[in-house]
């Protein structure tokens, strides 16, 4: 602390250094229950009204800037947030400013918080209602500046507060005039600070020590990118587990780079209230996330055209219901609506009876008439919805690239099989990522964001040469998505499909086989849809990389799936341009009987197909360029 060499007697230093009662003015400080290089904070006792309370101040006197201090102080105080600790009393004594908070049932999150860390259930409550609190001053254009455990309070009710806003004083780097952009840009750098501090604040809470060792959170942060290069990351061994969207969320909070952090307050509550809904709600889970929304706004927008051109066929006497499934398949709305419905009014014992889930329009679509088919056409929203022209564009992108790997799989799929079931489980395995789109745009761009790779420059190991530079790959689907929404992709879609009343096998085929899972040879007529559909998926993924990332990522789902599905990099390839393609697919998929079952299999075939032994170098037979 530096201060005058007049100080008075009854200075916080002077207080601290002697055994006798310590007093600030008309306050008695009882202990010290935190400092920083730029704040502290006391528990103090009003010798007027005998009543405990806390008093907070920077570690260095404002001087010049006093009524700088004061203005900023009082402005944040203004602000009216349940999440947002009330001062009673702002003043100064011996010019040496001060900030009075109720000290009541609340004890700071630095006395509550022991070495064995805390349970992340209610860890994540603390923080997504800190965040709150912050997001809240923060678009008020106010900051903290020096976010440490001893300023953030829970009562027994385990509701948050936080204090000492502004009380810290902006740093001097970040002191401009008032107005204008550099101001503005002053405010949205301290709030990024506030998101990092938090972030690294609840690391320590999980780990049961402070990151890096050391208690001021300030200082963590100078030792981190872009000031320093120490990087922090929850460890392996911790007190107590850590859910992996909770750590996922956390370590973004703390990423090395820039990026990669939390744009602001209000993505990390949305993100941790995500993953708290998804792991406490009864009913339904992460389908808590997009319930509400469903409801508004409907599944998907029907594509241009698509649902008038079906809801105009289903008044033809003529039509035929394969033809009038053809043209369902065209919009990704209509279809998923007709599966819904079919399913549900079987699961809810409505008239529609049937002998499992359903997953052939052409099925649906007899069971439910063309009035049924003219009436869900009708009930969709007109595209693009609630969205803007970027976004509709976006998820049009998405769309016909989830349709062409759907067209990929029915050429993949071994003959036998209904291609137009594979088709469906192909888009069902994108169900999440479609509803996210759609539904939370915004978020769906963030996971894109954190899924990209990122050209890093290294330090710099000979005088005068060139920097280096080397490219770090983002984040997996599934963390991305654990860090954005605090739920994974694939958990969200499965929750809908099972509201709509899609069972456990349906629910096995249209789970995607993750990146870094194994791929098994097929042992039954859904483990073959299955890993058709996730090749197929894989493959189109892979296409969309940039050229000279594509090759490489091609030949690598070539040696994953090319053994257990029997196919070569050839036969691969031609299914992705849609020309040559195996023989035993090129009279088309062979249509499934009335009597086969969900997975399309006519009734007398095969359980299940073993692929053809070969050597492992025909896995990599051609070139995926």
């Amino acid at each position: 602390m530096v201060l005058p060499a007049h100080h008075s007697a009854d200075s916080p230093r002077h207080a601290a250094s002697t055994g006798a009662v310590r007093m600030f003015g008309h306050f008695q400080l009882l202990r010290l229950l935190g400092k920083s290089e730029r704040g502290m904070l006391w528990l103090a006792l009003d010798s007027r009204t005998q009543q405990e309370l806390m008093l907070a101040m920077p570690r260095t006197q404002p001087g010049e800037g006093a009524h700088a201090w004061q203005q900023a102080v009082r402005r944040a105080a203004r602000l009216n947030h349940p999440r947002l600790a009330k001062a009673l009393e702002i003043g100064e004594h011996e010019r040496w400013p001060y900030v009075v908070y109720e000290r009541g049932a609340a004890v700071t999150w630095a006395e509550k918080v022991s070495s064995q860390g805390m349970a992340g259930t209610e860890l994540a409550d603390w923080v997504a209602q800190a965040a709150q609190g912050l997001a809240f001053a923060h678009e008020a254009g106010t900051a903290h500046h020096d976010l440490q455990p001893w300023w953030l309070l829970v009562d027994d009710d385990n509701r948050v507060s936080v204090l000492g806003l502004e009380v810290a004083g902006a740093p001097r780097a970040s002191v401009t005039q008032p107005g204008g952009l550099d101001e503005l840009r002053a405010v949205r750098d301290a709030a990024g600070q506030d998101v990092l501090a938090l972030g690294l604040i609840a690391h320590w809470c999980l780990a049961g020590q402070p990151p890096l060792d050391e208690p001021d959170i300030g200082r963590v942060i100078a030792c981190m990118p872009p000031q320093g290069a120490d990087i922090v990351r929850l460890p392996w061994t911790v007190p107590r587990p850590i859910a992996e969207p909770l750590r996922a969320i956390v370590n973004r909070a703390t990423d090395r780079q820039e990026r990669h952090r939390y744009l602001n307050a209000r993505t990390l509550q949305r993100a941790l209230e995500g993953w708290i809904k998804t792991t406490t709600e009864q009913d339904g889970g992460p389908l808590a996330l997009l319930l509400d929304r469903l409801r508004q706004v409907g599944t998907l927008p029907a594509q241009p055209g698509g649902a008038d051109r079906a809801a105009h066929m289903a008044l033809m006497e003529s039509a035929r219901t394969s033809d009038l499934a053809e043209i369902v398949l065209e919009d990704l709305a209509l279809t998923f609506e007709l599966l819904r419905t079919v399913n549900n009014a079987q699961v809810h014992g409505g008239r529609v009876s049937g002998d499992g889930p359903v997953l052939m329009l052409r099925r649906a679509i007899a069971m439910l008439g063309v009035d049924g088919v003219r009436r869900a056409a009708l009930s969709l929203r007109r595209w693009p919805g609630p969205l803007n022209e970027q976004a509709a564009s976006e998820l049009d992108t998405l769309i016909r690239r989830i349709k062409r790997a759907g067209r990929v799989a029915t050429r993949l799929v071994p003959a036998g099989y209904d291609g137009e079931v594979v088709y469906l489980i192909t888009l069902l395995q994108n169900l999440g990522r479609l509803l996210v789109q759609y539904h939370f745009p915004d978020e769906a761009g963030q996971i894109r964001r954190l899924m990209q790779p990122t050209i890093v420059t290294l330090p710099h190991k000979t005088p005068g040469m060139e920097p280096e530079t080397k490219e770090e790959p983002g984040m997996s689907a599934e963390a991305a998505s654990y860090a954005v929404l605090g739920a994974d992709l694939e958990a969200l879609g499965a929750a809908v499909a099972r509201h709509w009343g899609l069972d456990d096998s349906v629910q096995h085929m249209i789970r995607r086989i993750a990146p870094n899972a194994p791929v098994r040879t097929p042992e039954s007529d859904g483990d073959i849809l299955r890993v058709c559909a996730s090749c197929a998926n894989d493959l189109v993924d892979a296409m969309t990389l940039p050229a000279a990332r594509a090759p490489k990522a091609l030949n690598l789902v070539v040696q994953r799936y090319a053994r257990p599905l029997g196919l070569t990099g050839r036969d691969m390839q031609d299914a992705l341009q849609g020309e040559g393609a195996r023989k035993q697919h090129a009279a088309g998929a062979a249509p499934a009987r009335r009597d086969g079952d969900a997975a399309g299999k006519p009734a007398g075939a095969a359980p299940g197909r073993k692929p053809p032994a070969g050597p492992w170098s025909e896995a990599l037979e051609g070139t995926l360029t």
